[in-house]
């Protein structure tokens, strides 16, 4: 019991010293996210970089930026779909659009965008309601992989069937197909989606706000973080946003229980919907 227990310190000052080396290196900050997510892609990428020890694993990355880019795609793995929890955006379109439109121009922030399925659902949504033309959409993720893959807004066909049940269940008033051309197994979506959106390279446990906005989408990402990063992210979006602006979240994160709790209110709290108080 007491070599599985050295076994088991090891690996976590191992894995402390390898976030720690990652910051110091490369200027990703890791060092705040959930400790049993980081800890369970490190532990996926030993097998996948084929290294023993957290330690070997560390030389690799820090000696071989290009083996440190896998590695980076290992602890930032996009689970993204086109209209993910249709009942979301149906109450974006019935309760916040509504007032959105009260806005002569708009500026939105979809903070962790990943590849992007995120942003096209929000610039569907914010066309067919009449809004996207007068808008301008910031999508930012600390993954350039992921940002490269979400400017050229190609995806597999294999999930586009999925993507259109969604989309119907969220209110869609077109057919989907509409906003894409199939081809040689992918959906290319219609470019003019995304010329009012600005892709860029941004972290929220390192990096400042961006200007006033007047809806922030941050969902399934704040589940990643430890509390006091949650913190300061909550207080990014609160800087960011204008007065009564919108912050729209994951089905399990809430701005309740972290140090701005009391700064937001919850507009449509089952959807994880609330407004700068």
């Amino acid at each position: 019991m007491e070599r599985n227990f050295s076994v088991e310190r090891n690996s976590e000052i191992e894995l402390r010293l390898l976030i720690e080396a990652i910051y110091l290196k490369y200027s990703y900050d890791f060092r705040d996210y959930s400790g049993a997510s980081i800890k369970r892609r490190v532990n996926h990428a030993l097998s996948q970089f084929e290294c023993n020890t957290i330690s070997a694993l560390q030389e690799k990355v820090l000696r071989d930026p290009a083996a440190f880019m896998q590695l980076l795609q290992l602890l930032t793995i996009p689970v993204s779909e086109m209209f993910r929890d249709p009942s979301h955006f149906l109450a974006i379109r019935k309760e916040v659009v509504p007032l959105l439109r009260t806005y002569p121009s708009l500026k939105i922030w979809i903070a962790g965008c990943s590849t992007g399925e995120e942003v096209y659902s929000m610039a569907i949504v914010l066309r067919e309601e009449g809004l996207l033309d007068r808008t301008v959409i910031y999508a930012t993720d600390i993954n350039p992989r992921s940002l490269e893959k979400a400017r050229q807004g190609i995806f597999s066909m294999e999930n586009v069937r999925a993507y259109t049940a969604n989309y119907q269940q969220a209110g869609g008033q077109c057919s989907f197909a509409d906003y894409y051309t199939a081809a040689y197994g992918y959906a290319i979506f219609d470019k003019t989606l995304r010329e009012n959106v600005t892709f860029a390279d941004h972290s929220l446990a390192t990096d400042s706000v961006f200007s006033e906005t007047q809806l922030i989408s941050c969902r399934n990402v704040l589940i990643y973080f430890n509390k006091k990063l949650q913190d300061r992210a909550f207080g990014l979006f609160h800087e960011s946003l204008c007065h009564r602006g919108f912050l729209v979240l994951g089905s399990k994160e809430t701005p309740e229980f972290s140090a701005f709790g009391h700064q937001f209110e919850p507009l449509v709290k089952l959807e994880r919907i609330y407004r700068k108080s």
